[in-house]
């Protein structure tokens, strides 16, 4: 996603729209094919988080909107620290779907890697995290279809350096619906694209798994396997191309690496990893053999010496409307010593007390509110993050299990290879001790054609014994991956139907709070009538004109602050 310019930013008329009835837009942070990404503040609580309008041009697309809804939900249930969290998934009184995300501070992996060439230990250390979230989001049956750098988020959390996030799960799939573009066309970022998603087909898991090899290509080397300014030319080269060997470009690239490279960018899925549980296994055991490098220490007294950039500061809420009240007081009692304020300007004065109070009697009740919601949010995620361990754990042995049957299988195809062979070789056998039975053969040439004979069937029975003996294997190694197959889809059944009522439930909770927020909103408003009143009342006073000042200045400050990104 990439950054708006200033001219987009100037002209952006959603800029202080609030969405849902509780979320105030502040800043636009982002922007991309599916959507506008601003950074934005509940108008009563102080939480900032990055909130995403999906196309506003399927506004009137009713199928496509419940679809969206469906995907991002399921895209949230994975729950995996390395995917940002969504906190609130909708649509707007218009129409328009949104997400709420987590405000990340960070940097997208492909600022990174515009700098050069990653350490090695830091190329490996990122794609393990990345690897690592998207078998989890395989498991339980989600796709993400546009892996870019621009989707990866470079953090820092908890002194860790290149904490990764990875951004829009699921979101590049509702551009292949018939009813937004010609039947056979290509979505997705063809830099990134695997060969089948190039040909038109509909994306895997094996999918997102080329898409790491061209990550991991692109941060080794610094450059992308395949480059070209025309779009058909760069999905030819997806489709049918051959990329440069990467240690060409990189000639200290561990040989293991290299391997893991090669073997993600198989034009052929069923050439590439199996799973990223297999695939985990591999980086995992290279990070054991490289060596350790400068870049580990230096991020680590980076990480020690740097902390993480602050949230931005909160914009103007409802603990000023006292502080203000306060000051338009003290102006009207310097304008009226004498007591005799003009009716529309004490009504106005008493409105704004009485709003500051119930303002802030309101905030604490949607603070309440929320914090009910933010328990039960994590009870959810907790709940989530745990079924998903569960479901981890057992793609992982199913993994192996399928592995290993697929090695049984291979060595029983190759030992059926023998068995006919020396079967034919028995037969020629036998053929050759019936045929020296009716001819005046010495003892010893007789005993010699039965002993091949002999020994050709020994064989062929001990390849039997062997053939049954991997079928067995196989068989078992089969059955054992089916049982861990039935537990999964168990635990995806569990899933998904304590996710629904919870999403009910929050869905619930949250309309409550959108409710009282409007409630929050219709006070902002009139506060704000009130306050232009006593202002135009008071500005010709000399004797207001330091309060007048000193307000006009915190709320320069306090708009300032707001608007800072």
């Amino acid at each position: 996603m990439s950054k708006p310019s200033a001219a987009q930013k100037a002209n952006d008329t959603y800029l202080g729209r609030v969405v849902a009835g509780r979320y105030r837009l502040e800043a636009r942070i982002g922007e991309g094919g599916m959507g506008v990404v601003y950074r934005a503040r509940h108008v009563l609580i102080e939480r900032v988080v990055a909130l995403k309008l999906i196309r506003p041009d399927l506004r009137g697309e009713t199928h496509l909107r419940a679809w969206m809804l469906r995907e991002a939900r399921a895209a949230n249930r994975v729950d995996h620290a390395h995917i940002v969290d969504i906190h609130d998934i909708g649509e707007t009184e218009e129409g328009e779907l949104y997400l709420v995300m987590e405000y990340l501070v960070g940097t997208p992996l492909s600022a990174e890697i515009a700098k050069g060439q990653f350490p090695q230990v830091r190329a490996i250390d990122v794609l393990e995290q990345m690897s690592a979230a998207l078998g989890r989001a395989h498991d339980l049956g989600v796709v993400h279809r546009d892996l870019k750098s621009d989707n990866i988020m470079c953090t820092n959390r908890g002194g860790r350096k290149d904490f990764v996030k990875i951004l829009d799960f699921g979101l590049a799939h509702l551009a292949r619906d018939p009813r937004l573009a010609p039947k056979g066309a290509v979505f997705g970022t063809p830099e990134y694209m695997s060969p089948e998603q190039a040909r038109g087909e509909e994306a895997t898991a094996q999918s997102d798994l080329y898409s790491l090899g061209v990550l991991l290509f692109e941060m080794m080397t610094g450059q992308l396997p395949f480059r070209s300014h025309d779009r058909d030319a760069l999905l030819e080269m997806q489709r049918t191309g051959v990329a440069v060997n990467p240690r060409t470009l990189r000639p200290d690239l561990h040989p293991d690496a290299e391997k893991i490279i090669l073997k993600l960018l198989q034009k052929t899925a069923e050439r590439r990893y199996k799973d990223c549980h297999h695939l985990q296994e591999d980086l995992k055991a290279l990070q054991r053999a490289l060596p350790a490098s400068p870049w580990e220490t230096q991020a680590a007294g980076e990480s020690a010496q740097s902390p993480p950039p602050p949230p931005p500061a909160p914009s103007p809420g409802v603990a000023e409307w006292a502080t203000r009240a306060a000051h338009f007081s003290r102006m009207v009692a310097r304008a009226y010593p004498g007591g005799e304020v003009p009716q529309e300007v004490n009504k106005a004065l008493e409105e704004t007390w009485l709003l500051a109070s119930r303002a802030s009697r309101l905030e604490g009740e949607v603070a309440s509110h929320m914090r009910k919601l933010d328990a039960l949010e994590r009870r959810g995620r907790a709940l989530r993050a745990e079924i998903g361990r569960k479901v981890e754990e057992l793609a992982q042995e199913e993994s192996r299990a399928l592995r290993e049957a697929a090695t049984e299988n291979e060595s029983v195809g190759q030992i059926r290879e023998r068995l006919t062979a020396g079967e034919r070789l028995v037969a020629q056998n036998r053929a050759q001790a019936d045929a020296a039975e009716k001819q005046p053969l010495g003892v010893a040439q007789l005993r010699a054609v039965f002993e091949r004979a002999g020994q050709a069937q020994a064989h062929v029975d001990a390849r039997r014994e062997q053939l049954a003996e991997h079928e067995m294997r196989a068989a078992r190694k089969d059955a054992q991956a089916r049982d861990l197959r039935r537990q999964i889809e168990e635990l995806r059944g569990q899933l998904a139907r304590y996710s629904e009522a919870m999403e009910e439930d929050l869905a619930q909770g949250r309309e409550r709070v959108s409710q009282r927020t409007r409630e929050g909103l219709a006070y902002e408003r009139s506060f704000a009538d009130n306050t232009d009143i006593l202002t135009r009342n008071l500005r010709g006073r000399p004797e207001c004109r330091d309060l007048l000042e000193e307000l006009a200045r915190d709320s320069a400050r306090n708009n300032q602050a707001g608007a800072s990104s």
